[in-house]
């Protein structure tokens, strides 16, 4: 095994190679010194769709504002201007909302946890421009969530509706999404920061360790700094960090004071070091040379390393293949997630219709189905 495992850089546009060096840290005189170089033959209509595919064009507007603006051409600029405006708009919308909403729940005694948006920009950046987001996620008990739809439903929010079986929602997801048509904000109200199988702390836990932001006069509450490095992480993986802004996330991160007994505490008790693994490697090739070199003596993180930056360097948005996501998780793990695949699923009540009170058949049928779909190229 090549412990000195590198990513193959031949693989990256150049166009997406500028793009990291734009949203690196401590980077101008490096920038200064290459960029004739690197802005000779631009595809800028490309560079465009990358920025924005990562969501990390307020961070390039910026940075070319600053050290290259004569580089680039107007309309690319323009492009950028525009949709940095339109984010903070936006965010500063989401501040207001997101305000309202603790207040709201405060009020009718809902503890909430917001964990993205506005106070994680916020929190990571020390201004809310900086981060996208198009919606605000929180995080409530459990036993709280037909009371906060209730009042989420009174305040002019729509609930997506879901197709669902047998209870599938609450093995198989772990957010509800409501929409206000005429705010034209999207807020998803967690049970749980992950799906099943990912272990994570319970509610009580994440409380107890919670902290106040200070974006807002009314308090706003959020993870704790080691509590919300362990969810981006988990999250970024989740999704193959087919995003660049989540790695610049954990790399904001990564120059945070947090408790290292903490985090290596909870890295254990949770089973994220594939995980921590995998999103280092990341950030230290790609964004941050100042961390210092993992040495990579284990197959499943090269794989899982692997996969994840392709799924950065083909910047498309799809859903993962199982097979990626089994590899994210520890060996006991593993038996858990081929459980929840054998749940019963309500594509399979499309592929064969059944009156409710024999849906049971379907924890029977579902291999079945599953093959039929595949055989009559069926996508779940």
């Amino acid at each position: 095994m090549n412990h000195n495992f590198q990513l193959d850089l031949t693989l990256m546009p150049k166009e997406l190679k500028v793009l990291l060096e734009l949203i690196k840290d401590n980077n101008d005189e490096h920038i200064y010194q290459h960029k004739n170089e690197w802005f000779a033959s631009m595809d800028w209509d490309y560079f465009l769709k990358l920025a924005m595919h990562h969501r990390i064009y307020p961070l390039v507007y910026l940075k070319l504002k600053e050290v290259a603006s004569e580089l680039t051409p107007s309309h690319a600029l323009q492009a950028l201007q525009i949709e940095y405006q339109k984010n903070t708009f936006q965010m500063l919308h989401l501040s207001g909302e997101m305000e309202r909403v603790s207040k709201l729940f405060t009020e009718n005694q809902i503890r909430s946890l917001f964990l993205k948006g506005p106070v994680v920009a916020h929190d990571l950046y020390g201004d809310i421009s900086l981060r996208t987001s198009k919606d605000l996620d929180i995080l409530i008990p459990e036993t709280d969530l037909a009371k906060t739809e209730n009042l989420l439903l009174l305040e002019g929010y729509e609930k997506e509706e879901v197709p669902t079986v047998l209870n599938e929602i609450k093995w198989r997801h772990h957010h509800i999404a409501y929409f206000h048509p005429k705010k034209k904000i999207q807020i998803e109200i967690h049970w749980r920061l992950h799906p099943r199988p990912m272990k994570e702390p319970e509610f009580e836990e994440l409380w107890e360790r919670k902290r106040t932001s200070s974006l807002t006069k009314h308090p706003v509450s959020i993870l704790g700094k080691e509590d919300l490095f362990l969810y981006l992480i988990a999250h970024g993986a989740r999704h193959g960090w087919f995003r660049l802004r989540w790695l610049k996330d954990i790399d904001q991160m990564f120059k945070k004071e947090m408790d290292g007994k903490k985090v290596s505490l909870f890295i254990k008790t949770y089973q994220y070091q594939r995980l921590l693994g995998q999103a280092y490697v990341l950030v230290n090739q790609l964004l941050d040379n100042s961390l210092e070199k993992v040495m990579v003596s284990k197959k499943y993180l090269k794989r899982i390393t692997c996969q994840a930056y392709t799924y950065i360097v083909n910047a498309e948005d799809f859903i993962y293949p199982n097979k990626y996501l089994f590899s994210l998780q520890p060996t006991i793990q593993k038996i858990y997630f081929m459980m929840i695949l054998f749940y019963p699923h309500s594509i399979d009540t499309k592929t064969l219709a059944l009156p409710k009170p024999l849906y049971f058949l379907y924890f029977f049928l579902r291999p079945l189905l599953c093959v039929w779909r595949k055989t009559c190229k069926f996508v779940i």
